[in-house]
């Protein structure tokens, strides 16, 4: 059985975690500092979101693509695909739209291309026989797309990455800040009151109020 530490020697490793900690607390808590704000700050509006008064805004927009552009569409019937590069060309040029490579819906007849963003929705279709273009935006305002970006509502696989990371940056925050508050809690004797407190409260709002 090997011997106790020495205190010296105690100290020492309790120093080591007390650095390796504060520097992921600190480094994390610079990570999600701007995150946890737009967060906050949009878990209120979503909170409220029905006492936040907005008034759509809507683009409408038509047009008549080129006899060329339309060749271009070629002969397909029915599926999903995304629509040729000379169309979405056309259309940022003329129109100033920009579809990506967004699958659109073929008919015989008709594309039809859903366009849904964070605090906005658009749509566009297309008559395969004549070349009309009719575009319709809704846009909901500023709030209503911070509070999309909260939700991860379609706003693309890049925010979604985002997301993750950010919640991983979160988890190391709390987590450093767990062992810090166990590496403090003898100096501070209201530690362990207050995290009970931080987890009695929703859990009593949970079981008494939420049906």
């Amino acid at each position: 059985m090997s011997p106790p530490a020495s205190p010296a020697l105690q100290q020492q490793r309790r120093g080591f975690w007390l650095r390796t900690l504060h520097q992921w607390h600190w480094i994390s808590s610079a990570v999600c500092l701007i995150g946890m704000l737009l967060f906050a700050i949009t878990g209120i509006t979503l909170n409220h979101a029905a006492k936040i008064e907005a008034t759509p805004e809507v683009t409408h927009l038509t047009a008549t693509l080129p006899a060329p552009v339309v060749a271009t569409l070629g002969d397909r019937q029915e599926g999903n695909a995304p629509l040729p590069a000379a169309v979405g060309d056309w259309l940022a040029q003329e129109l100033s739209i920009s579809i990506g490579t967004r699958p659109a819906e073929w008919s015989d007849t008709e594309l039809y291309l859903s366009m849904p963003g964070p605090g906005a929705d658009a749509w566009l279709s297309i008559d395969r026989e004549t070349g009309a273009v009719e575009y319709e935006r809704t846009s909901r305002g500023w709030i209503s797309y911070f509070n999309d970006l909260h939700k991860g509502r379609n706003a693309g696989p890049a925010w979604g990455w985002f997301l993750d990371i950010f919640a991983v940056a979160c988890l190391v925050f709390c987590i450093t800040g767990l062992f810090l508050l166990y590496l403090h809690g003898r100096q501070r004797r209201m530690t362990w009151p207050m995290v009970g407190l931080g987890l009695l409260v929703p859990l009593l709002i949970a079981l008494l109020f939420i049906h």
